[in-house]
Formats: C-alpha cells, sequence, structure tokens
C-alpha cells in the first residue's frame, strides 16, 4: 500500500494589538467610517493580514490577543513590570492601559471583524499575547512565523523547528525576517540568549530595570563567555570566573531581581490555549454580520481586498 504523507503546515501567529497600534499610527485618522469615526487601525490592520497572506501563504493564521497586557502574577515579581503604561488600576481585573482616544473604540470592531471573517482569534485570561505566541509556537509541528513589532519575541526564533519572527520595518511590506543567523549576527546569540540578553541589559518600554551597568554589548559578552544566564551566575560564585570586580559587584546587587526576573521575561509555554479552528478561512464565517459591519464602518476596499485573497 502506497503512503501518502500530507504537507506540512505553516502557521501563521500575530501579535494583533502590536499590529493594529502601527496600523493606527500609520494610516491617516482621516480614514473614518459613514458617521464620522475614525477606523484608521481596522482598515490598516486588514490590509496588513491581507499582504501578509499575500506574501507568505499560512495555511493556518491566530490572531493573537491580550486578554491581560500586565498579569498580576509579572507584577507581583517587579512592580515596575510595564507601570508606566497603566492609565487607570483595576484591582478585580486587568489595568486599563494608556491607548489613545481614537484607537480605543477601533479594538471591538477589529475583534468583530476577526470573528465575522472566521480568522481564529485567541486570548487567554491572566496572560499576554506572547504567551499565546509562546503556546501556540511551542506545540506546533510546523513551520511557524510570528509577525510582530515586539522584539521580545526574538527568543522564540527556533531554526530546528522553523520557527521564525517577521518584524516590520514599514508597514508589513517590509519585514525583517528574524532567524538564528540574524539574531547571532545583531546580538551575538540565539532565541534562548536574546531573553537572557534583554534581561541583564533591561527594557525601559516594558518597566524591566536590569542590572545596572550591564548594556547590551556586556550582556551579550558574559553570554558568550558563560553560556546563558545560569552560566553567569554560576561564575559570580566561582572566585576564579573572569569577571570584573564591578561585574561582580552589579550582578551580586541584582540577585534578587535576576532570581524572579527569567519568570516575567520569559514567554509562557503552557497557557490553556482553547479549542479553536486555525485554519485560514477561504469564505467569511459569517457573511451577514460582516456585510453589516463593512456597511457601518466604511470597510470598503480595504475588506474587499482581503476577502478576495482568501477567496484565492
Amino acid at each position: 500500500m502506497r503512503c501518502v504523507t500530507q504537507p506540512t503546515r505553516r502557521l501563521m501567529l500575530l501579535d494583533t494589538a502590536s499590529l493594529y497600534f502601527r496600523a493606527y499610527f500609520g494610516v491617516p485618522e482621516s480614514v473614518r467610517a459613514p458617521d464620522g469615526t475614525p477606523v484608521n487601525a481596522v482598515r490598516g490592520l486588514l490590509e496588513f493580514i491581507d499582504r501578509l497572506i499575500r506574501d507568505h501563504r499560512p495555511d493556518d493564521l491566530v490572531a493573537c490577543m491580550d486578554a491581560d497586557w500586565r498579569p498580576r502574577w509579572r507584577v507581583d515579581l517587579i512592580p515596575s513590570y510595564k507601570a508606566h503604561r497603566v492609565a487607570a488600576e483595576t484591582p478585580a481585573g486587568p489595568d486599563e492601559e494608556e491607548v489613545p482616544d481614537t484607537l480605543s473604540p477601533q479594538v471591538p470592531v477589529i475583534e468583530a471583524v476577526l470573528d465575522a471573517l472566521g480568522i481564529a482569534r485567541v486570548g487567554v485570561v491572566e496572560y499576554e499575547a506572547d504567551d499565546v505566541i509562546g503556546t501556540f509556537a511551542g506545540r506546533a509541528t510546523g513551520p511557524v512565523d510570528i509577525v510582530t513589532g515586539d522584539r521580545d519575541l526574538y527568543q522564540l526564533v527556533d531554526d530546528r523547528r522553523g520557527v521564525r519572527v517577521l518584524y516590520p520595518l514599514k508597514g508589513v511590506g517590509t519585514l525583517q525576517v528574524t532567524d538564528e543567523s540574524w539574531l547571532r549576527e545583531k546580538y551575538g546569540v540565539d532565541g534562548p540568549g536574546y531573553a537572557d540578553l534583554a534581561l541583564l541589559r533591561g527594557d525601559p518600554s516594558d518597566g524591566l530595570p536590569g542590572v545596572p551597568g550591564i548594556g547590551e554589548k556586556t550582556a551579550a559578552k558574559l553570554l558568550a563567555e558563560f553560556g546563558d544566564l545560569t552560566g553567569i551566575m554560576a561564575a559570580l560564585d566561582d572566585p576564579k570566573a573572569k569577571l570584573t570586580p564591578s561585574q561582580r559587584k552589579r550582578l551580586h546587587e541584582s540577585r534578587p531581581y535576576i532570581a524572579v526576573a527569567p519568570t516575567v521575561v520569559k514567554v509562557a509555554g503552557d497557557v490553556p490555549l482553547p479549542a479553536v479552528d486555525t485554519a485560514l478561512p477561504r469564505t467569511p464565517r459569517d457573511p451577514g454580520a460582516l456585510d453589516e459591519l463593512a456597511a457601518r464602518w466604511g470597510l470598503g476596499g480595504s475588506l474587499q481586498r482581503l476577502l478576495a485573497t482568501l477567496e484565492a
């Protein structure tokens, strides 16, 4: 009997908030619905998705969402985590993030359009989109393209498993294809090494202090010398290890931060994902709802082009 092998499916994971923020700032606010409401982020995101599908031909596509953009379990470990982006604290749930006034109302529209199209949209309570992406990528059996404007996800790059990051440089027409060779040339590390690099260097945009006095170049040198964060900390306890007195002092003083930071910095890979059909839809899941959304929000050619691409 002849054995028929199924072709490997390519999975594309969208860091959705990262992309609709880029769409919002990249498409003029003069792009509006019939009632005058700005829909630049909605239409821009639809155009991004259309271009990504045409250029990269995924078999499966998931729009990953931030059900909690600042999870309490991360904040409990490092209170400064994303603290500068909090618009209002919410004791019973996720804090309110600072978002432009004309972007916030567009997010529910984006969600409704994706649902009507039948594009899988996944967010999990108490987790960020990064964690959803990390879990999907870890479970994938074929190649994975992660589309994000967030360098934190470089830690998921894995040539052996075919996991790469597509980082938008200009819209999504010009993407930096981030694989292990690019990471090594740019930072001197592989995917997991990037998490250690980011932890040591710190990241003001996420409120991560890092180790004072250890910048990107020093962090890369330490990782090249000692392999990973565990190796660096083992060297700290070894008087014969090649660490300068200042490096020893800074690392020693930062022990409390280094003890908890990996849990905060590293993307979770064990998110309880819901059962969801990730296959790229060829026709809308809810044509009636999609027609209503298109008319109400004036989605015009942006939606029509995406529908034509999906059908093709």
